[in-house]
């Protein structure tokens, strides 16, 4: 499965995907080029689906920014792109100030936590608990007693723990805080959740790969980022206890469990969160990423891919480590879709 991911990788350059060129031929219609701009956590599975769709139709072309979730909800709000992808839903009072933006969920993913502890293999535990307390900055060394006791047998050095998050808004960021909102009052009380928080400790990065970077490079760090980056940086990943005590590392399998139950309550906008859910298997850090469009200003173009999308380009998310969308949220972006087509 690594030399898939690998193979996928190799597309991502420095943060922007640009597909153009191709073969016009003869009676294809004339280039289109469709620009988006936001999540880097989709950044891994938009560098292949916006490939496989180019050699598909040659005459489209997908320019994505991958700037975070927070960068693509303002240049949609501005206008200057086409579509934003943000793995945070907009909240109600950015819903209020802008009524004809709509949600679109297009995959789920799991956050990973990852960690460098020379010497310490992957498996690290760690609950919701004592990741609060390490970003709060109230656990401040590997080997403390909180750790350890979660870890018997584990030799844990006494490393100060460097804590990494996002400097930029990030809807991973929105993932992760929501789930430390929902296992801690004291991190819900403090800090809360959001695509920015004010961080009590630690230093920022810019974007999933950012961070992963400095995790990488930092002894004692520890991080947070879609899985796909903990992999193909051989970053370790901690294994979280779940809502059902079970000690679970990030998997296809735990988003999926954890978007299947959320999909049988998707709201009328579709801006279902869904951390900590219920069940043996459910990776408790997951949450659904969305297209984000405003219906004002849709082509048909745009809704021929998100349709590609949410069908066909379903089959590269969980060999690149993302969840495919449940059915019942394919036939509600289906009918979102149908909506918007049938206003223009």
């Amino acid at each position: 499965m690594h030399r898939r991911w690998v193979a996928a990788w190799a597309l991502v350059g420095l943060g922007v995907l640009s597909l153009v060129g191709g073969v016009l031929l003869p009676g294809e219609g004339a280039p289109v080029t469709i620009t988006g701009a936001g999540s880097t956590f989709d950044y891994p599975l938009f560098s292949t689906m916006f490939a496989r769709y180019h050699q598909l139709h040659p005459d489209v072309q997908v320019n994505y920014q991958s700037i975070g979730s927070g960068g693509g909800q303002q240049q949609l709000f501005a206008g200057t792109v086409e579509f934003g992808a943000s793995d945070a839903p907009l909240t109600d009072e950015q819903q209020r100030a802008h009524p004809t933006i709509v949600h679109l969920p297009i995959t789920v993913g799991a956050v990973a936590v990852g960690y460098n502890l020379p010497g310490v293999g992957s498996g690290l535990r760690l609950t919701g608990d004592v990741l609060a307390r390490i970003y709060l900055g109230e656990i401040v060394r590997w080997s403390d007693p909180a750790i350890a006791r979660l870890n018997p047998g584990r030799r844990l050095p006494g490393l100060p723990i460097a804590v990494v998050h996002r400097a930029d808004g990030s809807g991973t960021t929105f993932i992760f805080t929501s789930y430390l909102s929902a296992v801690s009052p004291q991190w819900a009380a403090k800090v809360g959740r959001g695509v920015s928080v004010a961080w009590p400790a630690g230093v920022g990065a810019k974007g999933s790969e950012g961070v992963a970077g400095q995790v990488r490079q930092t002894p004692g760090g520890i991080g947070y980022f879609e899985m796909a980056y903990a992999v193909q940086n051989r970053i370790p990943m901690a294994l979280v206890q779940n809502m059902a005590g079970r000690w679970v590392a990030p998997s296809v399998h735990g988003a999926s469990v954890g978007a299947a139950q959320a999909a049988a309550r998707m709201p009328a906008d579709l801006r279902a969160v869904f951390v900590n859910a219920p069940g043996a298997d459910t990776y408790p850090i997951a949450g659904f990423s969305w297209l984000l469009v405003d219906s004002r200003r849709v082509r048909p173009a745009l809704l021929d891919l998100v349709t590609w999308m949410i069908h066909d380009g379903q089959r590269y998310a969980a060999p690149l480590g993302y969840a495919p969308l449940p059915a019942p949220v394919v036939r509600r972006d289906e009918e979102k879709l149908r909506s918007l087509r049938a206003g223009h």
